[in-house]
């Protein structure tokens, strides 16, 4: 069977999988061992086991369940009710400040959880309801929660660059420092638009009633001494290369246990529902790391990642317009499936041919997490679109849900295209790090 079929095979029987409503992690794994099977017979499965038992065998992979619990372990601590006080006291009197403000949250707790479902649903159940209490458009307070809440997974620690740098064989703590830059430069993009927008149309955020003093305001510093502590030090021991990003995480775990003993919530309680949630999410994460081992096996076995390769080069196009192709694709697979398992799909057939283009791997990861802050928000299966609809009042609709992305799409859209145009920006800093 010639590599082109055997693509078109896979996708076709993967499609009718998804149809069915197969989760994608058994998708993968069935279409895949179906494929193995056409080409090798029975004694391809022991492969297919052995690539699976290998994959999960991989160091690095423990990262992903210590910064999940790393990131409960800080939604039991109360550090997100903190930083939102911190920033009412702060930014309230100014028109959209809230707003703004909730962007700078959602940033700041993005450094700490890895994870954009954690980040959106504790920020959205403490904000929403505040802003429009105080007047804030529906759409406004809506699309900042979602949209900074999709900051978890471009500004690091990020469990999708960690998926990412494992089926690409780049560096994690490398992918962690290329997307910093990227994070806060998005990070500004939504707040100068948030407050441009309430400049122009006050009724849309209207600044607050309630003054505080200035001794008020210095007081509410406190509750980003402790986060922004255990930023620096998680990020900080990545960069200068005193510790692996796995250690790193399990470093971070033990501030995270700080932090719920500063804020005098260190209970069995709520250190068993964080261990509780992590393994339910890590169970989902893994099974789709398994499914894609299979894909992976199924690659090589059929030489579809080569064909693809060679075929892509043997073709007289530019390479931007490849590139731009595969940020479609990504675009549209993002309205439909979930992050994990767009990398795992895509990486072993895009990384190869991004390399024989003569791209940078590392900044085509940063490029594909850029577009899953995208799929995090894009209709109709955008997974913080399902965190909202779940926390939001009664009077707030899907329909309104739906129009309150398209302005922070459209800011993605536009980061993303400034990231492409200059690449230093995600590859200036992991070339400083001393361990690389």
């Amino acid at each position: 069977m010639s590599p082109p079929v055997a693509l078109t095979l896979f996708f076709i029987i993967l499609g009718l999988f998804f149809v069915a409503g197969i989760p994608v992690s058994f998708s993968l794994g069935l279409a895949s061992i179906i494929g193995v099977l056409a080409f090798w017979g029975a004694e391809g499965l022991f492969t297919i086991a052995a690539s699976a038992y290998a994959k999960m065998a991989n160091f690095t992979f423990i990262a992903i369940p210590l910064f999940v619990f790393m990131a409960f372990l800080l939604q039991y601590a109360g550090i997100a009710e903190g930083l939102y006080q911190c920033i009412y006291r702060i930014m309230g009197r100014v028109r959209g400040g809230l707003a703004a403000g909730t962007i700078g949250i959602a940033a700041i707790f993005s450094a700490m959880v890895g994870t954009s479902t954690v980040a959106t649903a504790l920020i959205g159940t403490m904000s929403i309801p505040s802003m429009l209490e105080k007047g804030y458009a529906k759409t406004l307070a809506v699309g900042s929660v979602a949209s900074g809440g999709a900051l978890g997974i471009l500004i690091p620690p990020s469990v999708i660059m960690i998926m990412y740098g494992v089926e690409a064989e780049e560096s994690i703590g490398q992918l962690f420092m290329g997307g910093l830059l990227p994070g806060i430069l998005l990070s500004a993009l939504f707040s100068a638009y948030i407050l441009i927008r309430c400049y122009l149309r006050p009724d849309d955020g209207p600044a607050s009633k309630e003054i505080f003093t200035f001794y008020e305001k210095i007081v509410s510093l406190k509750s980003v001494v402790l986060p922004a502590l255990l930023i620096c030090v998680v990020l900080g021991i990545i960069y200068t290369g005193i510790a692996t990003p796995t250690e790193s995480a399990g470093i971070g775990v033990v501030g995270a246990m700080v932090c719920l003993l500063q804020g005098r919530k260190f209970t069995w309680e709520n250190v068993s529902n964080a261990m509780k949630a992590s393994i339910r999410l890590c169970g989902m994460i893994l099974w789709i790391i398994i499914g894609a081992a299979c894909f992976n096996r199924l690659a090589a076995v059929s030489g579809v990642a080569t064909w693809l390769s060679s075929a892509t080069q043997g073709m007289d196009i530019n390479p931007w317009i490849v590139l731009v192709g595969m940020q479609l694709t990504f675009f549209a697979l993002g309205m439909i499936m979930d992050p994990a398992g767009i990398i795992m799909i895509t990486t072993p057939i895009f990384v190869p041919i991004i390399k024989a283009l003569g791209f940078d791997p590392l900044w085509f990861g940063i490029l594909f997490t850029i577009n899953m802050e995208m799929a995090y928000i894009s209709p109709p299966f955008g997974f913080n679109l399902f965190v909202i609809r779940g926390i939001v009042p009664e009077n707030v609709s899907t329909v309104d849900i739906y129009r309150s992305m398209i302005p922070f799409i459209l800011i993605v859209i536009f980061c993303l295209a400034i990231v492409m145009a200059f690449p230093q920006l995600v590859l200036w800093l992991p070339s400083t790090m001393t361990l690389k």
